[in-house]
């Protein structure tokens, strides 16, 4: 059910632009997705989790996990280290299958099971920092501002964007797919994930 009344509408406009904001950025969680959707592996399951999880994000944040966490000096470092160390590891995978050259047509080592690739996207969600400062911190901050009622349709419509996002990813590997039938397109995204992880976790370590 759409929100019919101004007030109502407003703060779903706002959840579901200012996640339109901040969830378009391509991530370890974006990356992960993109690169399972470019296979056709396990991607709609993937999409789902990230869709749950990503909710449940954004509604613990509404509700004012956001305003905990970066008000807790130990939090806040638990975040940033843990954050980057996992952020390296991702990077370094990527990194590894460019100078290995591990990049094949399926994009280099595949999941060979479900669970796995549940447990990957998990990992990539719920260990990432980025995740947790856009939907928990920022979103939340954001959501808190509106009153008890308005606070949820803002968390709906942050919540709305999540779910169009990770499937219009699905979807549009689709299209991708040609360009990304030689290992060449694969080196492309592979270096560009590991430069993008490294400089996120860069700018976690020296405070940016």
């Amino acid at each position: 059910m759409l929100p019919t009344l101004t007030l109502e509408w407003l703060a779903w406009s706002k959840g579901l632009m200012t996640s339109a904001g901040l969830i378009m950025a391509i991530g370890a969680q974006n990356a992960f997705l993109l690169t399972q959707s470019l296979r056709r592996q396990f991607h709609w399951p993937i999409a789902l989790l990230c869709i749950l999880f990503d909710g449940l994000l954004i509604t613990a944040g509404v509700a004012g996990l956001g305003v905990l966490i970066s008000q807790s000096e130990l939090l806040s470092e638990i975040a940033r280290w843990g954050g980057a160390l996992f952020l390296l590891w991702f990077g370094y995978g990527a990194a590894r299958r460019v100078f290995r050259n591990e990049v094949m047509e399926t994009g280099g080592r595949e999941i060979s099971s479900l669970r796995g690739a549940l447990l990957m996207t998990a990992a990539v969600t719920l260990l990432n920092p980025h995740a947790w400062i856009d939907t928990v911190v920022l979103i939340g901050s954001i959501g808190g501002q509106y009153d008890a009622d308005l606070k949820i349709w803002f968390g709906v419509g942050a919540i709305c964007f999540s779910a169009i996002w990770f499937i219009s990813l699905c979807v549009g590997a689709r299209w991708m797919a040609p360009m990304f039938s030689k290992p060449t397109a694969w080196k492309v995204l592979d270096t560009g994930i590991w430069f993008m992880t490294w400089g996120i976790a860069a700018g976690l370590l020296i405070g940016f």
